[in-house]
Protein backbone atom coordinates (compact mmCIF):
# COMPACT_ATOMS: atom_id res chain seq x y z
CA UNK A 1 0.00 0.00 0.00
CA UNK A 2 2.98 2.25 0.86
CA UNK A 3 4.59 1.67 -2.53
CA UNK A 4 1.49 1.79 -4.17
CA UNK A 5 0.56 5.21 -3.03
CA UNK A 6 3.94 6.64 -3.49
CA UNK A 7 3.97 5.71 -6.95
CA UNK A 8 0.56 7.19 -7.43
CA UNK A 9 1.52 10.36 -6.03
CA UNK A 10 4.81 10.60 -7.73
CA UNK A 11 3.12 10.30 -11.28
CA UNK A 12 0.59 12.95 -10.09
CA UNK A 13 3.43 15.15 -9.22
CA UNK A 14 5.92 14.58 -12.49
CA UNK A 15 2.28 15.10 -14.47
CA UNK A 16 1.87 18.97 -13.21
CA UNK A 17 3.83 21.48 -15.63
CA UNK A 18 3.80 23.67 -12.35
CA UNK A 19 5.57 21.46 -10.35
CA UNK A 20 8.02 20.94 -12.96
CA UNK A 21 8.62 24.40 -13.68
CA UNK A 22 8.72 25.48 -10.35
CA UNK A 23 11.41 22.44 -8.79
CA UNK A 24 13.51 23.65 -12.02
CA UNK A 25 13.88 27.15 -11.06
CA UNK A 26 14.15 26.29 -7.54
CA UNK A 27 17.78 24.15 -8.81
CA UNK A 28 18.37 27.03 -10.94
CA UNK A 29 18.39 29.34 -8.42
CA UNK A 30 20.33 26.89 -5.69
CA UNK A 31 22.82 26.54 -8.37
CA UNK A 32 23.22 30.45 -9.28
CA UNK A 33 23.30 30.78 -5.35
CA UNK A 34 26.01 28.45 -5.07
CA UNK A 35 28.27 29.45 -7.53
CA UNK A 36 28.22 33.35 -6.22
CA UNK A 37 28.96 32.48 -3.27
CA UNK A 38 31.92 30.23 -4.31
CA UNK A 39 33.13 32.96 -5.68
CA UNK A 40 32.68 35.58 -3.15
CA UNK A 41 34.41 32.85 -0.63
CA UNK A 42 37.22 32.61 -3.62
CA UNK A 43 37.44 36.59 -3.65
CA UNK A 44 37.31 37.27 0.10
CA UNK A 45 39.91 34.80 1.61
CA UNK A 46 42.15 35.84 -1.31
CA UNK A 47 41.83 39.74 0.17
CA UNK A 48 42.26 38.11 3.94
CA UNK A 49 45.56 35.58 2.85
CA UNK A 50 46.67 39.17 1.09
CA UNK A 51 45.76 41.40 4.17
CA UNK A 52 47.49 39.18 6.37
CA UNK A 53 50.83 38.75 4.52
CA UNK A 54 51.04 42.47 3.82
CA UNK A 55 49.82 43.53 7.71
CA UNK A 56 52.73 41.31 8.93
CA UNK A 57 55.13 42.78 6.54
CA UNK A 58 54.27 46.00 7.59
CA UNK A 59 55.01 45.10 11.31
CA UNK A 60 57.96 42.72 10.91
CA UNK A 61 59.73 45.53 8.94
CA UNK A 62 59.13 48.90 10.82
CA UNK A 63 62.94 49.44 11.95
CA UNK A 64 64.50 50.66 14.68
CA UNK A 65 61.98 51.82 17.62
CA UNK A 66 60.75 52.48 20.57
CA UNK A 67 58.50 49.97 21.83
CA UNK A 68 55.80 51.73 22.93
CA UNK A 69 55.60 53.79 19.76
CA UNK A 70 55.67 49.87 18.02
CA UNK A 71 52.40 49.41 20.34
CA UNK A 72 50.52 52.31 19.39
CA UNK A 73 51.33 51.80 15.82
CA UNK A 74 49.30 48.62 15.67
CA UNK A 75 48.65 46.01 14.10
CA UNK A 76 45.62 43.86 12.64
CA UNK A 77 43.57 40.67 13.65
CA UNK A 78 42.50 39.20 10.50
CA UNK A 79 38.89 36.82 10.31
CA UNK A 80 39.07 34.87 7.99
CA UNK A 81 36.07 33.50 5.91
CA UNK A 82 35.01 29.55 6.80
CA UNK A 83 34.32 27.61 4.58
CA UNK A 84 30.46 26.16 5.09
CA UNK A 85 29.57 30.15 4.85
CA UNK A 86 29.31 29.27 1.32
CA UNK A 87 25.79 27.52 2.69
CA UNK A 88 25.37 30.01 5.49
CA UNK A 89 26.70 33.36 5.63
CA UNK A 90 25.22 34.45 8.69
CA UNK A 91 25.82 37.54 10.57
CA UNK A 92 29.20 37.82 8.89
CA UNK A 93 28.25 40.55 6.59
CA UNK A 94 27.25 42.60 9.33
CA UNK A 95 30.21 41.63 12.03
CA UNK A 96 32.97 42.93 10.81
CA UNK A 97 36.05 41.58 9.06
CA UNK A 98 39.05 42.87 10.81
CA UNK A 99 40.00 44.47 14.32
CA UNK A 100 42.75 47.00 14.72
CA UNK A 101 45.23 45.98 17.78
CA UNK A 102 46.47 49.00 19.68
CA UNK A 103 48.01 50.05 23.28
CA UNK A 104 45.52 51.14 25.70
CA UNK A 105 41.96 50.31 23.77
CA UNK A 106 40.07 47.67 22.88
CA UNK A 107 38.59 48.13 18.84
CA UNK A 108 35.37 46.35 17.41
CA UNK A 109 35.76 44.59 14.25
CA UNK A 110 35.98 46.96 11.12
CA UNK A 111 34.44 46.93 7.62
CA UNK A 112 31.39 45.00 7.48
CA UNK A 113 30.17 44.16 3.76
CA UNK A 114 27.02 45.72 4.92
CA UNK A 115 28.90 48.60 5.25
CA UNK A 116 30.32 49.03 1.77
CA UNK A 117 27.15 48.41 -0.25
CA UNK A 118 24.69 49.93 -1.96
CA UNK A 119 21.09 50.91 -0.75
CA UNK A 120 19.96 47.66 -3.18
CA UNK A 121 21.63 45.55 -0.91
CA UNK A 122 17.82 45.81 1.18
CA UNK A 123 16.48 43.67 -1.30
CA UNK A 124 18.60 40.81 0.15
CA UNK A 125 21.07 39.02 -1.60
CA UNK A 126 20.66 34.97 -3.58
CA UNK A 127 22.34 33.09 -1.20
CA UNK A 128 21.83 29.66 -0.61
CA UNK A 129 20.64 30.24 3.17
CA UNK A 130 17.49 31.85 1.88
CA UNK A 131 17.11 28.94 -0.81
CA UNK A 132 17.59 26.49 2.37
CA UNK A 133 15.50 28.78 4.66
CA UNK A 134 12.42 29.99 3.16
CA UNK A 135 12.11 28.86 -0.56
CA UNK A 136 12.18 25.02 -0.46
CA UNK A 137 9.38 25.36 2.84
CA UNK A 138 7.36 27.48 -0.13
CA UNK A 139 8.04 24.35 -1.99
CA UNK A 140 6.81 22.05 0.11
CA UNK A 141 3.78 23.49 0.75
CA UNK A 142 3.49 23.40 -3.78
CA UNK A 143 3.74 19.89 -3.41
CA UNK A 144 2.23 19.27 -0.29
CA UNK A 145 -1.23 21.51 0.09
CA UNK A 146 -3.64 18.88 -1.84
CA UNK A 147 -2.02 15.52 -0.48
CA UNK A 148 -5.24 14.83 1.34
CA UNK A 149 -7.98 17.45 0.24
CA UNK A 150 -7.41 16.40 -3.29
CA UNK A 151 -8.86 12.75 -2.54
CA UNK A 152 -12.07 14.69 -0.86
CA UNK A 153 -12.45 16.69 -3.94
CA UNK A 154 -12.39 14.23 -6.73
CA UNK A 155 -14.83 11.69 -4.12
CA UNK A 156 -11.86 8.93 -4.21
CA UNK A 157 -11.85 9.22 0.03
CA UNK A 158 -14.66 7.56 -0.07
CA UNK A 159 -13.86 4.03 -2.21
CA UNK A 160 -10.65 4.17 -0.14
CA UNK A 161 -12.35 4.12 2.65
CA UNK A 162 -15.10 1.05 1.21
CA UNK A 163 -11.63 -0.81 0.26
CA UNK A 164 -10.75 -0.55 4.37
CA UNK A 165 -7.17 1.18 3.23
CA UNK A 166 -4.93 1.39 6.20
CA UNK A 167 -4.71 4.95 7.43
CA UNK A 168 -0.83 4.86 8.47
CA UNK A 169 0.13 3.66 5.46
CA UNK A 170 -1.73 5.42 3.04
CA UNK A 171 0.00 8.36 5.25
CA UNK A 172 3.29 7.03 4.90
CA UNK A 173 3.30 6.67 0.71
CA UNK A 174 2.10 10.28 0.83
CA UNK A 175 4.98 11.30 3.08
CA UNK A 176 7.65 9.32 1.17
CA UNK A 177 6.07 11.01 -2.27
CA UNK A 178 6.21 14.43 -0.61
CA UNK A 179 10.03 14.04 0.82
CA UNK A 180 11.61 12.27 -1.76
CA UNK A 181 12.11 15.06 -4.24
CA UNK A 182 12.45 17.77 -1.12
CA UNK A 183 15.52 15.14 -0.23
CA UNK A 184 16.89 15.07 -4.09
CA UNK A 185 17.19 18.69 -3.84
CA UNK A 186 18.85 19.35 -0.58
CA UNK A 187 20.95 16.71 -1.12
CA UNK A 188 22.45 18.08 -4.67
CA UNK A 189 22.44 21.02 -3.50
CA UNK A 190 24.92 19.87 0.03
CA UNK A 191 26.88 17.27 -2.23
CA UNK A 192 27.55 19.97 -4.86
CA UNK A 193 28.62 22.56 -1.87
CA UNK A 194 30.97 19.92 -0.70
CA UNK A 195 32.55 18.96 -3.81
CA UNK A 196 33.30 22.98 -4.75
CA UNK A 197 34.53 23.22 -0.87
CA UNK A 198 36.66 20.12 -1.46
CA UNK A 199 38.42 21.80 -4.35
CA UNK A 200 38.93 25.69 -2.90
CA UNK A 201 41.31 27.09 -0.33
CA UNK A 202 39.76 26.28 2.90
CA UNK A 203 42.40 27.32 4.91
CA UNK A 204 42.18 23.66 6.59
CA UNK A 205 38.87 24.06 8.56
CA UNK A 206 36.65 22.64 5.87
CA UNK A 207 35.38 19.18 7.27
CA UNK A 208 32.90 16.49 5.56
CA UNK A 209 31.16 16.20 8.97
CA UNK A 210 30.17 19.53 9.60
CA UNK A 211 28.62 19.44 6.14
CA UNK A 212 26.81 16.22 6.96
CA UNK A 213 25.51 17.43 9.92
CA UNK A 214 24.30 20.79 8.80
CA UNK A 215 22.36 18.81 6.29
CA UNK A 216 20.57 17.03 8.63
CA UNK A 217 19.34 19.70 10.68
CA UNK A 218 17.40 21.11 7.10
CA UNK A 219 16.37 17.78 6.63
CA UNK A 220 14.67 17.59 10.04
CA UNK A 221 13.72 21.19 9.32
CA UNK A 222 12.28 20.17 6.14
CA UNK A 223 10.53 17.36 7.56
CA UNK A 224 8.74 19.15 10.30
CA UNK A 225 7.61 21.17 7.39
CA UNK A 226 6.50 18.16 5.54
CA UNK A 227 3.88 16.94 8.81
CA UNK A 228 2.57 20.26 9.20
CA UNK A 229 1.72 21.00 5.39
CA UNK A 230 0.22 17.45 5.41
CA UNK A 231 -1.33 17.62 8.53
CA UNK A 232 -3.28 21.19 7.30
CA UNK A 233 -4.34 19.46 3.89
CA UNK A 234 -5.98 16.12 6.35
CA UNK A 235 -8.16 18.79 8.21
CA UNK A 236 -9.39 21.07 5.83
CA UNK A 237 -11.74 20.27 3.02
CA UNK A 238 -10.84 22.68 0.16
CA UNK A 239 -7.43 22.61 -1.49
CA UNK A 240 -7.59 26.67 -1.71
CA UNK A 241 -8.24 27.22 2.15
CA UNK A 242 -5.20 24.32 2.83
CA UNK A 243 -2.59 26.20 0.66
CA UNK A 244 -4.02 29.59 2.42
CA UNK A 245 -3.79 28.36 5.97
CA UNK A 246 -0.35 26.52 5.13
CA UNK A 247 1.07 29.67 3.66
CA UNK A 248 -0.35 31.75 6.84
CA UNK A 249 2.08 29.21 9.02
CA UNK A 250 5.29 29.53 6.58
CA UNK A 251 4.88 33.56 7.13
CA UNK A 252 3.97 33.06 10.49
CA UNK A 253 7.13 30.36 11.36
CA UNK A 254 9.75 31.97 8.76
CA UNK A 255 8.89 36.08 8.55
CA UNK A 256 6.94 36.80 11.63
CA UNK A 257 8.37 34.87 14.44
CA UNK A 258 11.90 35.59 14.07
CA UNK A 259 10.89 39.45 13.38
CA UNK A 260 9.25 39.40 16.98
CA UNK A 261 11.51 37.44 18.98
CA UNK A 262 14.40 40.20 18.10
CA UNK A 263 11.93 42.49 19.21
CA UNK A 264 11.04 40.90 22.17
CA UNK A 265 14.88 39.67 22.85
CA UNK A 266 16.34 43.42 22.72
CA UNK A 267 13.44 45.11 24.76
CA UNK A 268 14.05 42.30 27.50
CA UNK A 269 18.13 42.75 27.53
CA UNK A 270 18.85 45.98 25.89
CA UNK A 271 22.68 46.70 24.41
CA UNK A 272 23.62 49.61 25.97
CA UNK A 273 24.22 52.74 23.09
CA UNK A 274 27.17 53.28 21.85
CA UNK A 275 27.86 56.87 23.47
CA UNK A 276 26.75 55.30 26.58
CA UNK A 277 29.26 51.95 26.50
CA UNK A 278 32.19 54.67 25.51
CA UNK A 279 31.38 56.79 28.83
CA UNK A 280 31.21 53.44 31.07
CA UNK A 281 34.76 52.68 30.19
CA UNK A 282 36.13 55.98 30.06
CA UNK A 283 34.79 56.71 33.58
CA UNK A 284 36.40 53.14 34.96
CA UNK A 285 39.75 53.85 33.45
CA UNK A 286 40.12 57.30 34.75
CA UNK A 287 39.56 54.97 38.59
CA UNK A 288 42.79 53.14 38.06
CA UNK A 289 46.09 53.74 36.62
CA UNK A 290 46.94 55.74 33.59
CA UNK A 291 50.33 53.79 32.39
CA UNK A 292 50.96 57.59 30.65
CA UNK A 293 50.46 59.85 33.75
CA UNK A 294 53.57 59.04 36.22
CA UNK A 295 52.07 62.04 38.54
CA UNK A 296 48.86 60.63 39.67
CA UNK A 297 48.03 59.23 42.52
CA UNK A 298 47.64 55.68 41.66
CA UNK A 299 51.04 55.67 39.96
CA UNK A 300 52.88 57.14 42.75
CA UNK A 301 51.04 54.24 44.75
CA UNK A 302 52.50 51.79 42.73
CA UNK A 303 55.96 53.40 42.93
CA UNK A 304 56.12 53.30 46.34
CA UNK A 305 55.00 49.93 46.50
CA UNK A 306 57.72 48.65 44.17
CA UNK A 307 60.50 50.70 45.51
CA UNK A 308 59.44 48.75 48.87
CA UNK A 309 59.24 45.54 47.31
CA UNK A 310 63.30 46.11 45.76
CA UNK A 311 64.13 47.62 48.94
CA UNK A 312 65.72 50.78 46.82
CA UNK A 313 65.55 54.35 47.08
CA UNK A 314 65.05 55.78 43.60
CA UNK A 315 63.48 54.16 40.62
CA UNK A 316 66.68 54.53 38.62
CA UNK A 317 68.10 51.96 40.82
CA UNK A 318 65.72 49.46 39.85
CA UNK A 319 66.84 46.62 37.77
CA UNK A 320 64.51 47.89 34.76
CA UNK A 321 62.76 50.76 33.55
CA UNK A 322 59.81 51.90 35.95
CA UNK A 323 57.88 54.11 33.03
CA UNK A 324 58.11 50.49 30.87
CA UNK A 325 56.45 48.48 33.92
CA UNK A 326 54.07 51.34 34.55
CA UNK A 327 52.77 51.57 31.18
CA UNK A 328 52.05 47.31 31.74
CA UNK A 329 50.35 47.85 34.83
CA UNK A 330 48.50 50.45 33.03
CA UNK A 331 47.64 48.02 30.48
CA UNK A 332 47.08 45.79 32.87
CA UNK A 333 43.61 47.90 34.27
CA UNK A 334 42.56 49.05 30.96
CA UNK A 335 42.53 45.01 30.10
CA UNK A 336 40.40 44.38 33.36
CA UNK A 337 37.93 47.48 32.31
CA UNK A 338 37.44 46.26 28.69
CA UNK A 339 36.95 42.89 29.83
CA UNK A 340 34.46 43.64 32.62
CA UNK A 341 32.26 45.89 29.95
CA UNK A 342 32.82 43.36 27.09
CA UNK A 343 31.47 41.07 29.29
CA UNK A 344 28.61 42.88 30.31
CA UNK A 345 27.71 42.71 26.23
CA UNK A 346 28.15 39.03 25.94
CA UNK A 347 26.06 38.52 29.22
CA UNK A 348 23.48 40.70 27.40
CA UNK A 349 23.58 38.20 24.22
CA UNK A 350 23.39 35.14 26.64
CA UNK A 351 20.39 36.58 27.71
CA UNK A 352 18.65 37.61 24.34
CA UNK A 353 19.93 34.08 23.26
CA UNK A 354 17.90 31.83 25.88
CA UNK A 355 14.95 34.59 24.95
CA UNK A 356 14.94 33.17 21.34
CA UNK A 357 15.61 29.56 22.78
CA UNK A 358 12.41 29.80 24.52
CA UNK A 359 10.40 31.35 21.75
CA UNK A 360 11.83 28.58 19.51
CA UNK A 361 8.69 26.79 20.53
CA UNK A 362 6.71 28.78 18.14
CA UNK A 363 8.82 28.02 14.98
CA UNK A 364 11.03 25.44 14.27
CA UNK A 365 12.85 28.70 12.18
CA UNK A 366 14.72 29.51 15.04
CA UNK A 367 16.37 26.65 16.09
CA UNK A 368 17.32 25.68 12.34
CA UNK A 369 18.75 28.99 11.90
CA UNK A 370 20.89 29.13 15.18
CA UNK A 371 22.08 25.41 14.37
CA UNK A 372 22.78 26.61 10.78
CA UNK A 373 25.26 29.76 11.61
CA UNK A 374 26.45 27.69 14.48
CA UNK A 375 27.95 25.09 12.00
CA UNK A 376 28.90 27.53 9.45
CA UNK A 377 31.02 29.29 12.09
CA UNK A 378 28.89 32.74 10.68
CA UNK A 379 26.80 32.91 14.05
CA UNK A 380 27.37 35.67 16.72
CA UNK A 381 29.10 33.52 19.46
CA UNK A 382 31.88 32.61 16.92
CA UNK A 383 32.32 35.89 16.40
CA UNK A 384 32.64 37.10 19.93
CA UNK A 385 35.13 33.81 20.14
CA UNK A 386 37.25 35.96 17.38
CA UNK A 387 36.97 38.82 19.20
CA UNK A 388 38.30 37.53 22.38
CA UNK A 389 41.21 35.71 20.79
CA UNK A 390 42.36 39.17 19.05
CA UNK A 391 41.79 40.75 22.56
CA UNK A 392 43.63 37.94 24.61
CA UNK A 393 46.42 38.35 21.40
CA UNK A 394 46.62 42.06 21.96
CA UNK A 395 47.22 41.86 25.48
CA UNK A 396 50.03 39.47 25.62
CA UNK A 397 51.13 41.91 22.43
CA UNK A 398 51.14 44.39 24.66
CA UNK A 399 52.89 42.84 27.54
CA UNK A 400 55.86 42.09 25.04
CA UNK A 401 56.64 45.16 24.07
CA UNK A 402 56.35 47.06 27.27
CA UNK A 403 58.70 44.17 29.40
CA UNK A 404 61.14 44.70 26.33
CA UNK A 405 61.31 48.70 26.94
CA UNK A 406 61.23 47.77 30.58
CA UNK A 407 64.14 45.07 30.52
CA UNK A 408 66.50 47.04 27.84
CA UNK A 409 66.37 50.53 28.85
CA UNK A 410 66.89 52.55 32.08
CA UNK A 411 63.97 54.97 33.83
CA UNK A 412 63.50 57.82 31.71
CA UNK A 413 65.61 56.37 28.70
CA UNK A 414 62.73 57.54 26.45
CA UNK A 415 65.45 57.59 23.52
CA UNK A 416 65.63 53.84 23.68
CA UNK A 417 65.01 51.93 20.33
CA UNK A 418 64.35 48.00 20.04
CA UNK A 419 66.28 46.55 17.55
CA UNK A 420 64.69 45.97 13.94
CA UNK A 421 64.72 42.03 14.37
CA UNK A 422 62.62 42.22 17.36
CA UNK A 423 58.83 42.61 16.18
CA UNK A 424 59.71 39.25 14.31
CA UNK A 425 59.59 37.77 17.77
CA UNK A 426 56.04 38.51 18.46
CA UNK A 427 54.03 35.40 17.07
CA UNK A 428 51.20 36.36 14.42
CA UNK A 429 47.85 36.12 15.20
CA UNK A 430 46.15 33.12 14.32
CA UNK A 431 42.76 32.20 15.40
CA UNK A 432 41.25 28.25 15.01
CA UNK A 433 36.76 28.23 15.27
CA UNK A 434 35.26 26.29 17.79
CA UNK A 435 35.22 22.09 16.72
CA UNK A 436 32.34 20.44 15.70
CA UNK A 437 32.08 18.83 19.13
CA UNK A 438 32.02 21.69 20.68
CA UNK A 439 29.04 23.38 18.62
CA UNK A 440 26.99 20.93 19.03
CA UNK A 441 27.58 20.71 22.83
CA UNK A 442 26.90 24.65 22.70
CA UNK A 443 23.51 23.98 20.74
CA UNK A 444 22.30 20.85 22.73
CA UNK A 445 19.06 22.93 23.54
CA UNK A 446 18.47 24.03 19.97
CA UNK A 447 18.93 20.10 18.63
CA UNK A 448 16.58 19.20 21.69
CA UNK A 449 13.67 22.02 20.21
CA UNK A 450 14.02 20.63 16.77
CA UNK A 451 14.16 17.08 18.01
CA UNK A 452 10.65 17.92 19.83
CA UNK A 453 9.24 19.67 16.82
CA UNK A 454 9.95 16.68 14.86
CA UNK A 455 8.61 14.25 17.26
CA UNK A 456 4.92 16.43 18.26
CA UNK A 457 4.62 17.08 14.43
CA UNK A 458 4.74 13.22 13.62
CA UNK A 459 2.92 12.62 16.67
CA UNK A 460 0.04 15.02 15.96
CA UNK A 461 -0.15 13.79 11.98
CA UNK A 462 -0.11 10.52 12.74
CA UNK A 463 -2.99 10.91 15.02
CA UNK A 464 -4.98 12.81 12.94
CA UNK A 465 -4.36 11.58 9.90
CA UNK A 466 -6.31 8.04 12.02
CA UNK A 467 -9.81 10.22 11.34
CA UNK A 468 -9.50 10.95 7.81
Amino acid sequence: MITKTFLKETKELLREGRVRITVIIVLMLLGVAVWISARQYQNVNAQYAMAKTAERAIWDNQGEKNPHSAAHYGTYAFKPKYPLSLVDQGVDKYAGTSIFLEAHKRNEAQFSAAADQTGLARFGDLTPDFILLFIIPLLIILLGYNSFTKEREMGTLTLLKSQGISSWKWLMGKWIALFFPIFIITALMFLVAGIVLNNLNDFGVFRWDSLLMMFVVYLGYYIIFINIVLLISSVTKKSGISLVVSLSIWILACLAAPKAASNIAESKHPYPTRQEFAANVLKDKKQGLDGHNPWSKEAKLLETQVLQEYGVDSLHQLPFNFDGYRMQKGEEHEAEVYFKHYNYLKEQFTQQSKVYRGLAAISPYLPTRFLSMALAHTDYATHWDFADAAEAYRINAQKFLNDNFAENSSYGEWSYRADAETWKELPAFDYDPPKLESILDQNASNMGILGVWLVASFGILLFTTKTV
